[in-house]
This record gives C-alpha cells, sequence and structure tokens, in this order.
C-alpha cells in the first residue's frame, strides 16, 4: 500500500533500495510502526535514509505526499490536546499589566507545576489555569507580558520560556544562489603573511643584493605567503529566527565552500549560547562551550549570526534558557562576554532591521557586548572591515 510512496522518494532523488524498502515493508508486518503516521515516519527514515545530509529532503517529501492525513497518537498528553484551540484572545486593562510584569522567572515556574499538578480539566480564555486564550501566564494563544508558552506557535514573542519538545534544524551548506556575493565579501579576510621556512626565490631582494655586492651574484630566498585566516560561525537557530533561515543558509554555504580559510568551524545555539554549543542541534549532539574557548586562540576570527531577541532573563538569570526543561548555571550574558573577551576579532550580524534594534532590551545589551551590522552585503562588508581593524 506504501509502493507509491517508495517511488515517490525515487523521484525527488532519494534513492531508496529495494533491499531497503523490503526491510521497511517486513518491519511494519511485524507491527513495528504500530499503525501511526508519526511512527511510519521515524521508522521509514531510519531505515531508508542513508545519510542525514538528506533528512530535510525527506521531511519535505513525507510532509507532500501524507498531506492531509492525520496521525492518531493515543500517548499525545492531555494537556497539549486541550492546547490545540485557541479561541478570542483578551487584553489587559494597565493594572493587571503592571501586577503580571512583577512575576520573576522562579516565581512563574513555581506558579506552573503548581497548576499542572492541581489542574483536571480543559480551560479557555481564563486568567488562571494553563488554557488557550485569555491573560493567564500559562498555555498559548492568549496574552501576558512574560509567561511560559505550552504548545501552539509563537505569536507576539514576550513568553520567558516555553515548555516543549523543541525541534531545530541544521543549516544546509548546498545553497547556490546568492552564495557567490557573500562569499565575495568574505574573501575580504583573507590575510597573506610570509611563514616558514624560506624556500621561495625573491627576484627584487636577489637583485638589489647582487647589485651591492658589485654584480656577484647573492641569491635570496623567502618564505612563501600563507593564508593565515581562521573562522568561527556561531549561528541562532530555530524560534525568531526561522524566517532568516534561507539567509543564514546563503552565510553558511559560503563559509563552508570557501577555500581561502585556514581553518573553519561552526556551532549552532538557540537564542543565546550556554554550556554548550551545537555541532548537530537537531540531534542534540555538541560540545562545551569552554572546550571550544580553551581549544582555539584569540587569533580566530569569530562571526555570531542571529536577531539578538529573546526575553532579557535569558542574559540576565541563571536558570533564564527559554528552554523550560533546560537550566543554565550561569546566565548568558557571562557566556556572551567570554566569547568576546577570548576572541577579540568577533563580531554580530543580525537579520532584522536595525531600526528594531532600540526596541528589544535584550538586543541593546548584546550592542555593549559585540560590534553589531545589520545581514545585507554593504552590513557583512562593513563587519569585515571592522574585524579587519581589530588588534589581537
Amino acid at each position: 500500500m506504501f509502493l507509491g510512496f517508495f517511488y515517490f522518494l525515487r523521484s525527488r532523488q532519494i534513492n531508496v533500495s529495494l533491499n531497503e524498502w523490503m526491510t521497511l515493508m517486513e518491519a511494519l508486518q511485524k507491527g513495528l510502526g504500530e499503525s501511526s503516521l508519526t511512527r511510519f515516519y521515524h521508522l521509514c527514515r531510519s531505515l531508508c535514509i542513508k545519510s542525514e545530509a538528506h533528512f530535510d529532503r525527506f521531511d519535505q517529501c513525507f510532509a507532500e505526499y501524507f498531506k492531509g492525513i492525520e496521525a492518531s497518537e493515543e500517548s499525545i498528553d492531555k494537556v497539549l490536546d486541550w492546547l490545540r484551540r485557541s479561541p478570542l484572545e483578551q487584553e489587559l486593562d494597565p493594572e493587571e499589566l503592571a501586577r503580571l510584569r512583577a512575576m520573576d522567572l522562579d516565581t512563574l515556574r513555581e506558579e506552573f507545576e503548581k497548576r499542572l499538578a492541581e489542574q483536571d480539566e480543559q480551560h479557555d480564555g481564563g486568567n488562571y489555569w494553563i488554557g488557550t486564550g485569555g491573560t493567564s501566564p500559562f498555555g498559548h494563544g492568549g496574552v501576558h507580558p512574560s509567561g511560559i508558552r505550552i504548545g501552539g506557535p509563537g505569536r507576539r514573542g514576550t513568553a520567558m520560556q516555553v515548555a516543549t519538545k523543541r525541534r531545530f534544524q541544521n543549516l544546509r551548506h548546498d545553497r547556490i544562489l546568492d552564495v557567490r556575493q557573500i562569499a565575495t565579501a568574505l574573501r575580504q579576510l583573507r590575510r597573506l603573511t610570509r611563514d616558514g621556512r624560506e624556500e621561495e626565490l625573491d627576484i627584487d631582494e636577489t637583485v638589489d643584493a647582487t647589485a651591492r655586492n658589485v654584480g656577484d651574484l647573492e641569491i635570496v630566498f623567502r618564505p612563501p605567503r600563507k593564508n593565515t585566516v581562521k573562522l568561527l560561525l556561531l549561528m541562532d537557530v530555530g524560534g525568531s529566527m526561522t524566517p532568516h533561515t534561507r539567509l543564514s543558509e546563503l552565510l553558511f554555504s559560503a563559509a563552508h565552500a570557501a577555500s581561502h580559510f585556514k581553518a573553519f568551524k561552526h556551532y549552532y545555539f538557540h537564542n543565546c549560547p550556554y554550556e554548550k554549543l551545537y555541532t548537530d542541534i537537531s540531534q542534540r549532539k555538541g560540545v562545551s562551550t569552554l572546550e571550544v574557548l580553551q581549544n582555539l586562540d584569540r587569533k580566530w576570527y569569530t562571526v555570531i549570526v542571529g536577531d539578538a531577541a529573546m526575553s532579557p532573563y535569558e542574559l540576565t538569570s541563571s536558570g533564564g534558557s527559554i528552554d523550560f526543561f533546560h537550566y543554565n548555571e550561569e546566565p548568558g550574558i557571562r557566556w556572551l562576554q567570554r566569547i568576546r573577551e577570548r576572541f577579540p576579532r568577533s563580531v554580530w550580524i543580525n537579520p532584522d532591521p536595525p531600526r528594531y534594534w532600540g526596541v528589544t532590551q535584550s538586543t541593546i545589551m548584546i550592542q555593549d557586548i559585540f560590534e553589531m551590522h545589520p545581514f545585507t552585503l554593504d552590513g557583512l562588508g562593513d563587519a569585515i572591515s571592522y574585524l579587519r581593524k581589530q588588534k589581537v
């Protein structure tokens, strides 16, 4: 019954072999799919997709082929099921708004866990329980200056934390359109210096030395010119950066394909780097941020890409991470300061227009640490000029 999907995948250049497909059919026959579209998705991807580089294309094919088919999951959490519907929003009066703003992060987390334990039915449009709409600090689809969002999409960008499983995608490195322009800008970083053994003939110096030696030939050698630029790229992905994914991928593609860097490393983070930087954020695989700072010397050029838009608590508070289930021992701003101190040649590239930078408190705070430039060709050029002027 899934034979059409097999041919559909092959028509989209995902080369699933017949042997892999028969293994999938055998797994389904043994009940490993559990009559669930979600289970079938994971089963099919694990058996038929040979490289993680094809995950994104597989996701697109799966969504297109099975569009309109609803998956029935018996284990879906009841609270998330309640939160699927969003009634009309309510607005807060100034007095109530001031009272809610006074609730700090620790109080908010305590109240959330308390109500989660007490609540036993659906609530919509209220101001206390976990629900949709309304003015409660917990749920989604409503109005609150600094609550915890549970399920549903972000709308106003005011949540202090998000209590849900967050799925992020790594950036693709095979973007072609417009990559050349960015690659040209990045090439300005290249610095050629002479280092190493004197093994290259210096014609000008040879002529001068011979002339000074009254015609007796004196050959002068010099070290060859080598590119000494090492680039570290840190990229914010997911959340409010999702609309900027293509732009980030263009920069990543250009840097990934560049041959004019002596060394190139890249890592992902979400909103703010903490104690871990991700090599594969979709699988939550990464390395210690301290390890990165210790292993790379001060000569590395560092480019950070992100909109710098987050709750100020993420920068100023321990445990202030946007992820409800992740507790950061140190405030985010301390990690940003460490990065800046370790890499004097560092700059922040922001895809949001500069007119918004003075509105968000977190963006203002980050500008006090890093030089910030817009993610345009002119902005990228200015950022590179700034990096070249920094002394180590």
